[in-house]
C-alpha cells in the first residue's frame, strides 16, 4: 500500500508537526507500519516555495530535491518522493522536473495552487504541464490557505481560533483547491496537454460531490469534453486519510476505482493502529478494485514516467 507524507482520527500541535515533518528516519517507519502501510512519498509541505523571491525557490528546490533523492535511494523500498519545484521561475522549475525525473528519481512533483496573485491556470505556468506531459510525469497539487481578502470576506468574524480552522483544515483549503482545479479544466489546461496526470487528495477537493451541477459549466467555457470525462483521464483522487466509506463509494461510482490512490496525510492526521489497511479490508470492494487502489495504480501511474 502507497500514501503521500503528510493520516484521520488524530492531528498534532504545530510544533510537534514540525518535529515530525523533518524526521526521516526511525519515527516516521514505525508510524507508518503502526498504520499498515509499506511505502511512503515524500514532498515538502506547506508554505513550500511559491511565494519565495524566485532565486531563492530555485536555490531551495535544488536542495530539497538533492535531500529527496538521497533519503530514497537509502530506502529504496519504503520511500518514493515528489519533487519540489520553484513555480516563481516556471522555466526553471520546468528544468528541475526534468532533471528529477530522470536524474534523481522523483515519481513527479508536488505544486501549489497559487503561486502569489497567479493561479495555476495562468500562462506563465505552461512550460511545468510542456514537461509534466512529455515526461508522463504527474502533479500532485497541494491544498493552501485562500486569499488575504478571501479569509477577510468568508472566512472571518467567528473568533480567531474558528476563523483559521475554517479558512484552512474545516472547508478554506479544500474550497480552494477545488475551485484551482477546475480552473485547470475550464482554462483549458487538459485540452492543450492531454497527457497530463494530476493527483488531488481529500476526495477530489469538494468539486466530486458537485459534479453534476459544475457540469452545466463546459459548454459555456467551451471545453473539449464533458467535466467527468476529465475526471476519468486526466485526474487521479486520494482520500488524504478522510477514511469514510461514503466517500470512497461515491468516487468509486463517478470516477471509477482505478482513478483512486490510497493515501493518508502523516503527519497532520493519523489513523489508528492498522487502520489504513483495515479502511481498505472492510471497504465495498471488489478484491480487484481493492489492490488497484491500495497499489496497483500508483505503480501503473509510475511505471509511465518516460525516465
Amino acid at each position: 500500500m502507497t500514501h503521500t507524507t503528510r493520516t484521520s482520527h488524530w492531528c498534532p500541535r504545530p510544533r510537534e508537526s514540525a518535529r515530525l515533518l523533518v524526521d526521516l528516519d526511525d519515527e516516521r517507519l514505525r508510524a507508518r507500519d503502526d498504520t499498515g502501510l509499506d511505502v511512503q512519498v515524500l514532498s515538502l509541505s506547506t508554505p513550500g516555495v511559491q511565494n519565495l523571491e524566485r532565486a531563492d525557490a530555485v536555490a531551495l528546490q535544488t536542495s530539497t530535491n538533492d535531500l529527496l533523492a538521497a533519503t530514497v535511494r537509502a530506502r529504496p523500498d519504503r520511500f518514493r518522493g515528489f519533487a519540489t519545484l520553484a513555480t516563481p521561475d516556471p522555466a526553471a522549475a520546468a528544468d528541475e522536473l526534468r532533471r528529477g525525473v530522470t536524474e534523481l528519481g522523483p515519481d513527479g512533483a508536488l505544486v501549489f495552487c497559487r503561486t502569489r496573485e497567479r493561479t495555476l491556470d495562468h500562462p506563465d505556468f505552461r512550460p511545468i504541464f510542456e514537461a509534466a506531459e512529455a515526461l508522463r510525469a504527474p502533479l500532485y497539487l497541494h491544498p493552501q490557505s485562500p486569499p488575504p481578502q478571501v479569509r477577510a470576506a468568508y472566512y472571518h468574524g467567528l473568533g480567531d481560533a474558528a476563523d483559521a480552522a475554517f479558512a484552512t483544515f474545516g472547508l478554506g483549503w479544500h474550497h480552494d483547491s477545488g475551485v484551482q482545479l477546475l480552473r485547470l479544466i475550464l482554462s483549458g489546461v487538459f485540452d492543450r496537454y492531454p497527457g497530463l496526470q494530476v493527483i488531488v487528495g481529500h476526495w477530489g477537493e469538494t468539486v466530486l460531490f458537485y459534479l453534476e451541477r459544475i457540469e452545466k459549466i463546459p459548454a459555456v467555457a467551451k471545453l473539449d469534453r464533458p467535466l467527468a470525462a476529465y475526471f476519468r483521464q486526466n485526474i487521479h483522487l486520494t482520500p488524504s486519510g478522510m477514511f469514510s466509506g461514503r466517500y470512497l463509494r461515491w468516487a468509486a461510482e463517478v470516477v471509477g476505482a482505478d482513478r483512486i490512490m490510497l493515501a493518508t496525510d502523516y503527519p497532520f492526521e493519523r489513523a489508528p493502529r492498522g487502520g489504513t489497511r483495515r479502511f481498505l479490508q472492510e471497504a465495498e470492494l471488489s478484491e480487484a478494485d481493492r489492490r488497484r487502489i491500495g497499489s496497483e495504480n500508483w505503480n501503473r501511474l509510475c511505471a509511465g514516467i518516460r525516465r
